[in-house]
C-alpha cells in the first residue's frame, strides 16, 4: 500500500538533483528535487522574531510534516496553511509536528500565521538557500515579482519553491513527498493523513 501511495506523488516526471547541477531552472517543471529515501540538508532558518535556528534542531524533536510554500502573498498557499491548521490536532495525535518554510521575509511570517489561524511554526529561508539545496527552487517569473512586491511592499525573492509536502523522520530522511509544479494543485489533508497513518503502521 505504501509503495502505491508514494508512486502517485511523483508528479510530471521530476528527477533527482545532482551535485553537478549548478543553475536554478527557469521553470517549475524543470526542478530536480531530493527523492524519497534521501536525507534533507541542514540549513539556517529564521523564526517569526528573526532569530536563527537550524533545521536539524527543529526536526530532531519528532517526525515532521515539512511544507515548502511560496509565501503569505499566495492565496493558494494560505488555503493550504489553513487546511493544515484544521488537521493539526490529528497530525499531532499521530506523533508528528508541522513545519512550514518559505522564502518570505521573516517579518511577514507573523501576519501569515494570524491570517491563516496557524498555531504551528513558520520559518523563513533567507535567500532560498535551503530551497535550492532541496532542488525545488526555480527563478521567480518577472510578473510574479511585481505581484509579490505590490502585496508585501518588500523586495520579491529571486527564487520560489515548487509547493512541496514531505514527511520526515527525526534524522531528516524523506519517507513521503508530494511535489507538483502546478502551484494551484496542493496535497489534500485527506491524503496527507492517510499517508501518515500508513507510515505509522509500518
Amino acid at each position: 500500500m505504501i509503495k502505491k501511495l508514494l508512486f502517485i506523488c511523483t508528479i510530471f516526471g521530476i528527477t533527482h538533483a545532482t551535485k553537478a547541477q549548478s543553475q536554478i531552472p527557469n521553470k517549475a517543471e524543470d526542478i530536480s528535487p531530493l527523492l524519497i529515501g534521501e536525507r534533507i540538508p541542514n540549513a539556517n532558518l529564521l523564526d517569526v522574531e528573526g532569530h536563527e535556528i537550524q533545521l536539524k534542531d527543529i526536526i530532531k524533536v519528532k517526525p515532521t510534516v515539512l511544507v515548502f510554500y511560496r509565501g503569505g502573498w499566495c492565496p493558494y498557499c494560505n488555503t493550504q496553511l489553513s487546511s493544515l491548521a484544521e488537521s493539526e490536532n490529528e497530525i499531532i495525535e499521530l506523533g508528528y509536528q508541522i513545519v512550514a518554510i518559505s522564502p518570505d521575509h521573516y517579518e511577514n511570517l507573523k501576519s501569515t500565521m494570524e491570517a491563516d489561524k496557524v498555531a504551528y511554526n513558520l520559518y523563513a529561508d533567507p535567500e532560498a538557500i535551503l530551497i535550492q539545496d532541496m532542488g525545488i527552487g526555480f527563478k521567480t517569473p518577472s510578473m510574479a515579482k511585481m505581484y509579490i512586491a505590490n502585496k508585501t511592499k518588500m523586495d520579491a525573492t529571486d527564487i520560489l519553491p515548487v509547493p512541496t509536502v514531505m514527511i520526515l523522520n527525526t534524522f531528516g530522511d524523506i519517507l513521503f513527498e508530494y511535489i507538483n509544479p502546478n502551484y494551484k494543485v496542493r496535497l489534500s489533508s485527506e491524503l496527507l493523513l492517510a499517508s501518515l497513518k500508513v507510515l505509522k503502521a509500518e
